[in-house]
């Protein structure tokens, strides 16, 4: 196999001037796309994998169905945190994944990488609450693999998980289907997990709890595909955050994005927590919050639909899709301003996920 050539690469922080891995890399932001685009994607090039979404959509199944197929690794530290630990966080996470093609997921395979010294009721805890998580996914665990790494060489346990689900025959969702007059709508807070980490392994206290959500939300995109099968885009908002999200889809789509700040959900908490941090809440990671792009006309009746489920209760449509400046996301600001929000160069809070 021919090496990959680095010549001619134009990104703001290109990777020819990294001759090893940094954190950045792994951040959801220009550094992680680049990787992904120009080495991963360039030397396993195919037509499935150009499809770059969450779960990848494989054609080919009895009537109309197809598969839907994601893989994620969590290396989360600490791992337990308010919330959640990294257990669920697995489950959850593919499952989310495979879920924002519109699949119905079905089974999980996971792999465990061990580190010797690991205290057996620990990772009991964490297999227990992963069972817990499947139970309320509705999906099933049929594989695994499990390996043992030297003291020092790992961080306790690291956790693989690959998803797999039935895209129904009528459902389109892709990264690459937002069209002018969509509508774009988030399913709640913003930046919960990335603070939630964040106040553990910084010891940080604020008046007021902060939690991940930390949750599987399979069953918030079937309520939504029930009041129509006009939704464009999916993505769950984790590494990077909304910012991520709404630059990755309006690359994809060609297309302009629009929103305004005031109506992003952002619990005074978490605001408060990034004031004091110099952190933007668009940019912090979830991992139970999925931002939706949808036809302009069904909008309402989806967010009606995602208010009146248990993880859509703080829903809002936030902006639109628009025809000006494609590729460029813009948010008017509470003042009457406007700003680019462009994706994040690197790494915000490392090991969230």
């Amino acid at each position: 196999m021919d090496l990959p050539s680095f010549d001619g690469w134009t990104c703001p922080l290109p990777l020819q001037n990294y001759p090893t891995i940094v954190m950045g890399h792994g951040s959801g932001g220009k550094m992680m796309n680049d990787l992904i685009r120009h080495l991963f994607a360039a030397q396993f090039q195919n037509d499935f994998l150009e499809q770059l979404a969450d779960a990848t959509a494989l054609d080919g199944l009895a009537e109309g169905q197809r598969l839907a197929i994601s893989t994620d690794s969590f290396v989360v530290s600490p791992l337990f945190f308010p919330g959640g630990n990294i257990g669920e966080l697995a489950v959850n996470g593919t499952v989310n994944d495979v879920a924002m093609s519109g699949a119905r997921p079905l089974f999980l395979t996971t792999g465990f990488i061990l580190e010797e010294g690991l205290p057996m009721d620990t990772l009991g805890e964490i297999v227990a609450s992963m069972a817990r998580a499947c139970e309320a996914a509705g999906v099933s665990i049929v594989a695994g693999d499990t390996k043992v790494v030297n003291k020092g060489h790992g961080d306790g346990v690291y956790i693989n998980t690959t998803g797999i689900g039935l895209i129904p025959a009528d459902v389109h969702i892709a990264p690459n289907r937002a069209r002018p007059g969509d509508a774009i709508l988030v399913s709640g807070t913003m930046g919960d997990h990335g603070i939630a980490i964040m106040s553990v392994r910084e010891g940080l206290q604020f008046e007021t709890a902060i939690e991940s959500d930390t949750a599987p939300l399979n069953g918030l995109v079937e309520a939504m595909l029930v009041v129509t099968r006009e939704i464009h885009c999916l993505r769950d908002a984790t590494r990077g955050g909304l910012a991520a999200v709404l630059n990755e889809l309006a690359t994809a789509s060609g297309v302009g994005f629009e929103f305004e700040e005031e109506r992003v959900p952002v619990r005074p908490a978490v605001q408060a927590a990034c004031e004091m941090l110099g952190l933007d809440p668009l940019y912090i990671a979830n991992e139970g919050k999925l931002v939706a792009i949808v036809d302009g006309e069904k909008a309402e009746a989806v967010l009606e639909a995602m208010r009146a489920h248990p993880l859509g209760r703080e829903a809002a449509i936030i902006g639109k899709v628009v025809e000006e400046h494609p590729g460029m996301v813009v948010a008017r600001t509470g003042i009457g301003g406007s700003r680019v929000v462009d994706l994040p160069a690197g790494e915000l809070l490392p090991r969230i996920c």
